[in-house]
C-alpha cells in the first residue's frame, strides 16, 4: 500500500525507532580485519574490553528485522556487516561510558518506557508485570528484559550523540551555500554513449576472435559440469486427483465466515503532489501544478493518463489505482474525500500531510458478507494445495526411510516404488540454474555435492519433492575456442565498444567547443542529442545520473561545453544551455530549513568522527580485537 496510508502495526513503527537509536549509525560500516582476537571462541566475531560480539548476537539482530518483512534478501551481506559493525559499536559505547561515568538512569529509563508503552500506566498507576509483558510482546515481538535493555542502550547513545553535537552551530556563510546548492539550476543539452548502443559498429573477423583467445586462454576455463538424474514427485500432479466435499467447503466457510463479511469500501485512484520537506514557496508551486492536473482531470482527459505523468506515488505506474479501500485504512482526509464522492466522481484538490491529492472513485461496495458461491473457489484452492501438500509430505516420508535403509538404491528402483517421474538435467556448472526443477539452491548445492551413483534424501521444490542422483561428472578444463566462442567474442566487442564510446565522446565535445551546433554535431556522430530539464547541484538528470556526476557544469557559462564525462562504461558529454543564479529574495522563505538540515549534517558529521576517532583509540589500545575469518563469513550469511 502506498506511503500515505496509516500504518496498523504502531509497534513495530515505535521498535523501528527504538532500533534506529542503536543500529543504524551509519548505513555503510566497512570492517576491516584486525588479527584474531587472543583466546576467542569459534563464533566470536569480535572482543569489546571483557564483552565478546558473537555470531548469535549478530543473527538474532538480523532475523528481528527479516521477520518483519523489512529485509530484501539481496542487501543480507550488507546489512550483516552493519549490523555486526554497530554491535561492537554499542559495546565500545559501553565502555566508553564506564571510563566517562556516564549512565543511564532507572528514573530515564523508565520516561522512555512511558513513552513506548503508555498502556502499561494506568494514570500514574503500573498496570503491573502480567499486562505490562503481554503489551510488550504485542508491540515489539520480545520479552521485556530484552526490550528494557534495548531501550537502555538507545538512551546511552542519545547521551553521547548530545555529548558530541550539541555545541555545534552553523555559520551564515554555510547556510548561504546551501541555499546556492539547493537553488541555483542549469539546463543541459547532452548526449550519453553507451557501448552496447555501438554494437552495430563493430565487425569481428575470425582472426581477430582467435588473436584474442590465445592472448586470453587463461580468461576462458571451462568449470566442472555434472549431469544428473531425478525423480519427481509432482505435486500438481497430486492436486489433480484430490477432491474435496462440498461439505467440507461449507464447513471451513462456516468457520471463517468473518473473512468473508465486507466492510463499506470504495475503489478509489489517485494522483498525489508530494510536499513532505517542502518550503512554504516550493507547496504553493506544487498546489498551482496540481490544480492545472484537477482542470484537465475535470475537463475529461483520461485519469489514469494523468496519474501516470503527474503522480508521484507508488500506484502510478498502475494509473493511480488503488484497490479497494475500507474506512479506517487511510489518512482521515483522504478517507472524508473518498468516502463522500459518488460513483465516477473526481475531487477537488485534497491535502493531508503528504501532500495535495486528485481522487476519482471508481465504485462503492455496502458492507455485506459473500455469499458461499462466490468464494467457494477461493476456499477450494488452498484446501486442495494443503491437502495435495500434506499428500507429498507423506510419500516424501516413506522416500526418506526407504532411502535410509539404503542410499544405493537404483534412482529408477525408487521412482519404480513411489511412481514417480523420471528425468535427467542438462551438463550443469556450479552456478548454473537448474530450471528443470525450478532453480532450487538447495538441488544445485546437492548436485554437487553427491558421489556417481549416489541418492539424495527427498528436496523440497517449486515443483515437488526430488530425489537426485549424479549421472556423469565432467572434470574442469581449459576452454577450447569452440566451447568459449561466444564468451570471446562478448569480451573482445565490450572491449572495442568502450573504446568507440570514448573516441565518440572526444569528438562530439572536440566538436562542440570549437562552435560547432551540439545538435548537428550529436548527429553526425550518430549520436543521440537530448536536453536536461533544469536541475539543481542536488538534483539528477533523468536516464543519467546523479548532478554531482556533473558538479563542474555548474562552473561554466552558457553556450560551454564540459570535457567529457566518465560513467564507468558509458560517456557523458555535455553543453550549458540555461544557468539560473540563486535568487536572493527567496533566501529569507527558506533560511529556517536551511539552517535545520545544515546542522544536521554537520552533527550527523560530528558524530560519525566521533564513533570512528573512539574505534581508532580503542584498537589502539587493544581493547578492541576482531576475528577476520569469522567476520567474512558472517558478512556472507544470508538469512
Amino acid at each position: 500500500m502506498a506511503g500515505w496510508v496509516q500504518s496498523k502495526n504502531t509497534g513495530v513503527r515505535i521498535l523501528l525507532g527504538v532500533i534506529l537509536g542503536v543500529i543504524a549509525v551509519s548505513m555503510l560500516l566497512y570492517l576491516v580485519p584486525q588479527g584474531n582476537p587472543s583466546g576467542s571462541a569459534p563464533d566470536t566475531l569480535a572482543q569489546v574490553g571483557d564483552e565478546a560480539v558473537s555470531v548469535l548476537d549478530a543473527r538474532q539482530q538480523l532475523q528481528r528485522i527479516e521477520s518483519r518483512g523489512q529485509l530484501p534478501r539481496a542487501l543480507e551481506p550488507l546489512y550483516a556487516q552493519q549490523i555486526l559493525g554497530q554491535l561492537i559499536f554499542q559495546r565500545e559505547l559501553e565502555l566508553e561510558a564506564k571510563r566517562l561515568g556516564i549512565r543511564v538512569t532507572d528514573e530515564e529509563r523508565a520516561d522512555r518506557i512511558r513513552q513506548l508503552v503508555p498502556t502499561a500506566y494506568n494514570g500514574d498507576t503500573f498496570v503491573g508485570m502480567e499486562r505490562y509483558s503481554t503489551e510488550v510482546q504485542f508491540r515489539f515481538q520480545m520479552g521485556v528484559s530484552e526490550f528494557e535493555e534495548l531501550v537502555r542502550e538507545g538512551l546511552l547513545e542519545e547521551k553521547f550523540r548530545r555529548l558530541v553535537t550539541d555545541g555545534i552551530t552553523v555559520t551564515p556563510e554555510k547556510v548561504q551555500q546551501e541555499f546556492k546548492r539547493r537553488n541555483e539550476k542549469i539546463k543541459l543539452d547532452y548526449a550519453l554513449i553507451k557501448p552496447q548502443d555501438l554494437e552495430s559498429k563493430v565487425a569481428l573477423s575470425d582472426a581477430e576472435v582467435a588473436a584474442a583467445f590465445e592472448k586470453n586462454k587463461t580468461r576462458y576455463p571451462i568449470a566442472e559440469r555434472r549431469i544428473a538424474r531425478y525423480a519427481l514427485l509432482d505435486i500438481n500432479q497430486l492436486r489433480q486427483h484430490v477432491q474435496i466435499s462440498n461439505d467440507e467447503l461449507r464447513a471451513q466457510y462456516s468457520s471463517h465466515i468473518e473473512q468473508y463479511q465486507i466492510p463499506n469500501r470504495v475503489h478509489a485512484e489517485h494522483i498525489l503532489f508530494k510536499t513532505i520537506g517542502k518550503t512554504d514557496a516550493e507547496v504553493e508551486e506544487i498546489r498551482k501544478k496540481a490544480e492545472d492536473v484537477l482542470k484537465k482531470a475535470k475537463k475529461g482527459a483520461k485519469f489514469e493518463d494523468l496519474a501516470k505523468q503527474y503522480s508521484e506515488d507508488t500506484s502510478k505506474d498502475k494509473g493511480g489505482d488503488l484497490g479497494w479501500i475500507v474506512q479506517g485504512q487511510t489518512v482521515p482526509e483522504f478517507e472524508k474525500a473518498a468516502f463522500s464522492l459518488p460513483k465516477g466522481g473526481i475531487s477537488d484538490l485534497v491535502r493531508t500531510q503528504y501532500g495535495f491529492h486528485i481522487i476519482k472513485v471508481l465504485d462503492h461496495e455496502n458492507a455485506h458478507t459473500q455469499p458461499f458461491e462466490e468464494v467457494r473457489a477461493s476456499i477450494e484452492a488452498p484446501m486442495l494445495l494443503s491437502r495435495a501438500d500434506q499428500k507429498a509430505e507423506d510419500v516424501a516420508n516413506q522416500i526418506v526411510a526407504a532411502i535410509r535403509r539404503s542410499n544405493r538404491t537404483p534412482l529408477d528402483n525408487i521412482a519404480k516404488q513411489f511412481n514417480l517421474a523420471v528425468g535427467e538435467t542438462r551438463p550443469l556448472a556450479v552456478n548454473s540454474p537448474v530450471l528443470e526443477l525450478g532453480n532450487s539452491q538447495e538441488v544445485r548445492d546437492t548436485i554437487f555435492r553427491l558421489q556417481t551413483g549416489e541418492v539424495s534424501q527427498p528436496i523440497r521444490t517449486d515443483r515437488g519433492y526430488v530425489v537426485l542422483s549424479v549421472k556423469e561428472v565432467q572434470p574442469s578444463h581449459p576452454g577450447t575456442l569452440a566451447e568459449v566462442r561466444d564468451r570471446v567474442v562478448a569480451d573482445l566487442k565490450h572491449e572495442k565498444t568502450v573504446e568507440l564510446a570514448k573516441k565518440d565522446a572526444e569528438e562530439l565535445a572536440k566538436r562542440s567547443q570549437g562552435g560547432e551546433n551540439f545538435q548537428a554535431a550529436a548527429k553526425a556522430l550518430g549520436l543521440e542529442a537530448k536536453s536536461s530539464d533544469a536541475f539543481s547541484r542536488s538534483g539528477s538528470i533523468t536516464g543519467v545520473g546523479s548532478a554531482k556526476q556533473v558538479s563542474d557544469a555548474f562552473h561554466l557559462s552558457v553556450g560551454q561545453t564540459g570535457p567529457p564525462v566518465n560513467l564507468g562504461a558509458n560517456w557523458l558529454v555535455y553543453r550549458v544551455v540555461e544557468h539560473e543564479q540563486a535568487k536572493q529574495e527567496d533566501f529569507e522563505k527558506q533560511r529556517k530549513d536551511l539552517e535545520e538540515q545544515v546542522l544536521q549534517s554537520k552533527r550527523a558529521m560530528a558524530y560519525e568522527a566521533f564513533r570512528q576517532a573512539l574505534e581508532d583509540r580503542l584498537m589502539k589500545e587493544g581493547k578492541v580485537k576482531r576475528n577476520p575469518a569469522a567476520m567474512k563469513a558472517f558478512g556472507t550469511f544470508g538469512g
